[in-house]
């Protein structure tokens, strides 16, 4: 299921001068506190606000020109969508994104501003992949899958590239993990080309259906409540279950105090404004979810797209950062 390195090279072609090469920043904060260096790769500073657009552009631009032209169709609790729009506009492709309700405004309105049709009638992710599905089914459009597909997981597998890169000794890599497709697209290159590092997930323990399925040893279904990692909510499917099994190493949950937490320690530490998904890992090192951790570490902040009124809420909430 996993991506080869030969992909993820070319996929890292293509993107080049398309996206950022995000920076890989010291934290001397977390490195103190687990004894060793621990860096943060900055996804939150990618064109759209999150690494997704890796995935989306190559995606996009993979599938053949008769194929782009009927338009194409995805699910995304927010910043798939985002990504699929940046990419179709560059590319002159029409596009239509089923969201959920409850995806934040600055997710939905940032997408709608790319000039991508946005439904958003349906209650949770779950429901919007579904209706989403069958919508380019019944219109003969191409489904681009925010987890899944070669072309998407080769994208988001540059960001494993541009860590080995930049920090050839890496030991450790931690990643926020919903559906697969980031920790998938890593783990395809880290796999082949540096098979000693330990690859570490990270989620919600309000929705962690990778979690409970590899404890399981199958793929379960999990209540799916809101929380504030929204970009990592929702069920997995099987081959996001099978992508989880090559991957992880291991995986490790934080609660939404946890999270909350993490990204008002970010703010006040980094100077960084980091939604709830991409603030996991970080939220694992600072309440020591991770066990024996190996450094040099690389903590993915995979995306900054969070509600302004949410993001004051919990940066200057009394205690939000303890």
């Amino acid at each position: 299921m996993l991506p080869s390195a030969t992909e993820v090279l070319a996929a890292a072609h293509r993107l080049r001068g398309v996206v950022e090469r995000t920076p890989l920043v010291p934290s001397a904060a977390l490195s103190a506190r687990t004894g060793g260096d621990v860096f943060l790769k900055c996804e939150q500073r990618q064109r759209t606000g999150s690494f997704k657009v890796r995935g989306a552009y190559n995606a996009l631009a993979a599938l053949a020109p008769e194929v782009r032209s009927r338009g194409v169709v995805a699910s995304s609790a927010g910043n798939h969508g985002l990504g699929l729009a940046w990419a179709a506009q560059r590319l002159g492709v029409c596009v239509k994104v089923f969201v959920p309700a409850t995806a934040p405004t600055v997710k939905r309105d940032g997408i709608a501003s790319l000039g991508a049709e946005v439904d958003a009638s349906q209650p949770d992710y779950d429901a919007a992949h579904q209706v989403a599905e069958g919508y380019a089914r019944e219109h003969g459009m191409a489904f681009v899958n925010p987890c899944a597909g070669d072309a998407l997981l080769a994208g988001q597998g540059t960001v494993g590239l541009e860590i080995l890169e930049e920090l050839p000794s890496v030991a450790t890599v931690v990643v926020p993990v919903g559906g697969g497709g980031l920790v998938g697209g890593i783990a395809g290159l880290l796999r082949a080309v540096a098979p000693g590092v330990r690859i570490v997930g990270v989620q919600s323990a309000k929705t962690n259906a990778m979690a409970a399925s590899l404890a399981a040893g199958r793929r379960v279904d999990v209540p799916v409540p809101p929380t504030l990692a929204d970009g990592l909510a929702g069920q997995i499917d099987d081959e996001g279950f099978e992508n989880g099994r090559a991957a992880l190493d291991d995986i490790a949950t934080v609660t939404e105090q946890e999270i909350a937490a993490a990204i008002a320690w970010l703010s006040h530490e980094h100077d960084m404004r980091v939604e709830g998904s991409g603030a996991v890992g970080v939220a694992a090192l600072l309440h020591d979810r991770i066990s024996a951790l190996a450094t040099p570490a690389v903590v993915v902040v995979s995306g900054g797209n969070i509600d302004d009124l949410r993001w004051r809420a919990i940066v200057d909430g009394p205690g939000s950062f303890s």
